[in-house]
């Protein structure tokens, strides 16, 4: 019992943002991004065997299955207002998956993390961004170099 308790406790959640390149059908969420850097890093947090979930700029956090419809909409056309908006709704999607989780991974970018970083940090949960300042072409390096690609 005690073990089960402490590995409660170290779990991670990983948290992926959306990309631009779609199929043009509805799918589930985790089909539904075609980009090689979503792809690459779902593969990633896939072999970490720990729950994961998409950040969409328009449908805040998804599970990986659930089916939605393809969008044209990104943080980087909102307004500071409308992102801080977005991040509050994200953390309050977010907050019932975060029983028992030890440590938050970011594979998305900085306005996607801009407002969740900290308050993850206020609720004591660790925050790790392995990709942090990196573009795309050393993203997607750095994911070959995780995959053993």
């Amino acid at each position: 019992m005690e073990h089960s308790r402490l590995s409660r406790y170290e779990a991670h959640v990983y948290l992926v943002s959306c990309v631009s390149q779609k199929l043009s059908t509805d799918a589930k969420a985790q089909d539904l991004y075609i980009s090689p850097l979503f792809r690459k890093a779902r593969a990633y947090v896939e072999t970490t065997s720990q729950r994961w979930y998409i950040l969409s700029a328009k449908y805040g956090l998804v599970h990986p299955e659930t089916v939605i419809t393809p969008y044209d909409q990104t943080l980087n056309d909102m307004r500071f207002s409308e992102r801080r908006a977005w991040s509050l709704g994200v953390l309050g999607q977010l907050e019932p998956h975060l029983v028992g989780v030890r440590s938050v991974v970011f594979l998305a970018g900085e306005r996607y993390r801009q407002y969740l970083e900290p308050a993850l940090r206020q609720k004591g949960i660790e925050v790790s961004v392995p990709m942090k300042r990196l573009p795309i072409g050393k993203q997607l390096n750095w994911l070959d170099s995780q995959l053993g690609s």
